[in-house]
């Protein structure tokens, strides 16, 4: 049996119930902004790539400030221009078609407390000047009405795109971007602090292992290696979502590398970019990655072919058809023995088996 990677007790799982996980320094020092302006009414730009955890940072502040009003998100790049100015604002009886009763906006309902208007910079420039004033004056008026609303609210926004280069190409206000650049906050890509992986993705299997209602012990250690290979372009959200399969699909006590989505469980040859041949067939393709997967069992279990057999969640039958087809007889090669071809000559054998 491969040594299980065991989930990891944490101080960041503890009452004080940071939203973050990790040791990483960028992570503190997202966490160190937060808690030194937590209890100002600075308006806060979280940036990063997306799957970061923006939304989580987000939150984390209003749950920091003291603040006794709601916590309301809304997703601005979801909404069009005349949508999101009624989602904001409010609209008013008769104000448009369809607008039967006076509804209350999503800066009324946060009032007292924080809005986080995520994904800023879809903004209309029409919207970005409405924006700026109650930013600045902190007061609105619904959607075909008069009265004036003045709300106490926190403002927090986030972004992945560049504001600045944005409004070096005219398609973001300047006095917009200033006014919403006091206090920024960077979300590190997962890639930058891959040192955090294994401590996140056994807090995601713990709880996906929860739901399912499963007993699992931790990784195994390819599954660990395949982890810290993988570049991460959907961040931390990519690898909850890589677990939380793995958790579902996976069949043995220890979630394999065979459990995780292909694109994290391929050669690295075809998960970093570099370019390959162009296959013969789908056959050709798909037969070198299973070579790849096979070969690992193996060798992770001294080429014992019951155990790397229920390592991949098959049985003894099914291996030895693999082996076949791929070309991979070891019908004369005792548990131990090296394996003939060696993996470098995957590719050939691959091709042949596909012929």
């Amino acid at each position: 049996m491969p040594r299980p990677i065991t989930p990891i007790q944490h101080p960041v799982t503890s009452p004080t119930r940071r939203p973050l996980l990790g040791e990483h320094s960028a992570v503190f020092e997202a966490l160190s902004i937060v808690e030194r302006i937590a209890h100002t009414p600075a308006t806060v730009l979280i940036t990063g790539e997306s799957g970061t955890g923006k939304s989580l940072l987000a939150r984390h502040l209003h749950e920091s400030s003291g603040r006794r009003g709601r916590f309301v998100e809304v997703a601005c790049g979801s909404l069009s221009d005349s949508l999101l100015e009624s989602e904001l604002f409010g609209h008013v009886a008769g104000a448009f078609t369809g607008a039967m009763s006076d509804r209350e906006g999503r800066f009324l309902q946060a009032d007292g407390g924080t809005i986080f208007l995520d994904e800023i910079a879809t903004a209309s420039p029409a919207m970005q000047v409405k924006l700026l004033r109650v930013l600045q004056e902190l007061q609105f008026e619904p959607v075909g009405g008069g009265r004036t609303h003045t709300v106490d609210v926190r403002v927090v926004l986030a972004t992945h795109e560049d504001l600045e280069r944005l409004v070096a190409e005219g398609k973001f206000r300047a006095d917009l971007y200033w006014r919403i650049n006091v206090v920024a906050i960077e979300m590190p890509a997962l890639r930058s602090r891959a040192s955090d992986i294994p401590l996140l993705a056994n807090h995601f299997l713990r709880m996906a292992a929860s739901r399912a209602g499963r007993q699992i012990e931790g990784f195994t250690s390819a599954a660990v290696e395949a982890l810290l290979a993988h570049p991460w372009p959907g961040n931390v959200r990519e690898l909850e979502h890589a677990v939380e399969r793995g958790v579902f699909l996976g069949r043995g006590p220890l979630l394999d590398v065979c459990d995780l989505p292909v694109s994290i469980a391929a050669p690295r040859a075809i998960r970093g970019g570099h370019p390959l041949p162009p296959p013969a067939s789908l056959k050709t393709s798909m037969a070198q990655p299973e070579r790849q997967l096979i070969l690992a069992a193996l060798e992770r279990n001294g080429w014992r072919r019951d155990a790397a057999a229920r390592s991949l969640g098959i049985n003894r039958t099914t291996l030895y058809k693999k082996l076949k087809r791929l070309g991979m007889d070891l019908a004369d090669h005792p548990a131990g023995a090296t394996v003939w071809p060696p993996a470098s000559h995957a590719t050939s054998h691959a091709t042949s088996a596909s012929r």
